[in-house]
């Protein structure tokens, strides 16, 4: 049985380089659940759950359909209600309190996961696992468009230098940021050392 990758199938969206670079990111299926509050405590990693769990449900009912695929990475798209998320030339999301971001978690589908298949994984999940949480997940088509976007290497808390080197290539190009800060965690913090996790960071652009 074929097994799809779309780390590798797409490689250009799940790789970046140390310096900002511009792409066109086109339309995908994502499975995707809302959140607002601090990554570090409880309701972030219930959310987590729910997603991986929805994840997992959609790729045994496609196994079962000898389709199989690697469950990608995760991603966070990030904001808050006004802009101060963009301060001072450089995005820092560290001088908000954690309480006032809202983010939205989730990860790519393969194109041939349909809302069938997610609909029997949720139903199948709620009634196994008793996971209120999943009737929060959806499923749905997004397409990103242009993007800055940029490799940083360290600790989440030590973003901001390297998304004040993404603000500064946006000026440079003559762009203006629009949508969403967007994540992509490459790493898995429950392993990796603080110094060497990789998350790609991108940002819309018009």
């Amino acid at each position: 049985m074929e097994k799809t990758d779309l780390t590798k199938s797409l490689k250009s969206y799940y790789t970046a380089a140390p310096i900002p670079q511009l792409l066109t990111v086109a339309k995908g299926t994502f499975i995707k659940i809302p959140g607002q509050g601090d990554p570090n405590e409880k309701p972030f990693e219930e959310r987590v759950q729910a997603l991986y769990t929805t994840a997992y449900g959609i790729k045994n009912l496609c196994k079962l359909q000898s389709r199989d695929f690697t469950v990608c990475k995760l991603e966070g798209l990030w904001w808050v209600e006004d802009e101060r998320w963009w301060q001072h030339g450089i995005i820092n999301p560290q001088s908000i309190p954690k309480s006032e971001w809202r983010w939205e978690v989730m990860i790519r589908m393969p194109a041939y996961v349909t809302d069938t298949h997610f609909r029997e994984a949720i139903a199948k999940a709620i009634e196994k696992k008793k996971m209120d949480l999943l009737q929060e997940v959806t499923i749905e088509q997004w397409e990103e468009g242009k993007c800055v976007q940029v490799m940083h290497t360290g600790p989440y808390a030590t973003e901001a230098f390297t998304l004040g080197l993404m603000h500064d290539f946006i000026e440079q190009q003559g762009l203006t940021a629009t949508g969403r800060h967007h994540e992509i965690y490459l790493s898995d913090p429950r392993k990796a050392a603080p110094e060497k996790m990789k998350t790609i960071l991108r940002q819309p652009v018009k």
